[in-house]
């Protein structure tokens, strides 16, 4: 397995492997490995014969009181998760690679988002659909892999994904288990994780 930090890298690396005719199924995550992203893993695995691996927790998608700096970042126990997996490439960008400090343009998504949690989170899908533009744009997959994490997601994100080019997409069961599938439990109490541990997904 490959570690590549840099989009000048991941884009040469992707580049190659289309060249010599290998197919490239990308799996998007924030981080936080868990049993529903080794599923992902898995699905991507049958789907194309590379599989690339993001591992970038992204601010956009966080409001100014939504704790970002306090996101979980286990980058050593991730990579290690995802070699054990059988990844072929992860990527791990920091944040300044993805939005240099000239940065200012973003996608947005003006019909869908409208409707949903957007009315109350007015940047929050800026931010999904500005990361995952680009970076199916560095990587340019056959295959796009996200998990069904929440309702609003998965209704903006087909459309998103057909949008910047003709890539199949693959929504896959992420959730295996309520109390392991979901990033951010590790925020709740115990009384809030309890109460998550009853819910079917």
């Amino acid at each position: 397995m490959k570690k590549i930090e840099t989009v000048a890298e991941m884009q040469r690396g992707c580049a190659a492997l289309r060249a010599a005719g290998r197919t490239i199924a990308l799996v998007v995550t924030g981080g936080s490995i868990h049993e529903g992203h080794l599923a992902l893993i898995r699905a991507a695995r049958e789907k194309a014969e590379v599989v690339v691996v993001s591992l970038f927790p992204n601010p956009l998608q966080f409001g100014a009181s939504e704790g970002f700096a306090h996101y979980p970042r286990t980058t050593e126990a991730d990579v290690a998760r995802c070699e054990e997996a059988g990844v072929d490439l992860v990527f791990l960008p920091a944040q300044e690679e993805m939005y240099p400090r000239t940065f200012s343009t973003f996608v947005t998504e003006e019909t869908i988002s409208k409707r949903l949690c957007g009315i109350s989170r007015p940047t929050h899908f800026r931010g999904v659909t500005t990361v995952m533009v680009k970076l199916i744009n560095i990587v340019r997959p056959d295959v796009l892999v996200m998990g069904q994490k929440d309702a609003q997601q998965v209704a903006v994100t087909p459309r998103r994904a057909r949008r910047v080019g003709r890539r199949r997409l693959l929504q896959s069961a992420r959730f295996i288990d309520a109390q392991v599938g979901v990033q951010r439990a590790v925020f709740l109490t115990y009384r809030g994780q309890n109460r998550l541990s009853q819910f079917n997904r």
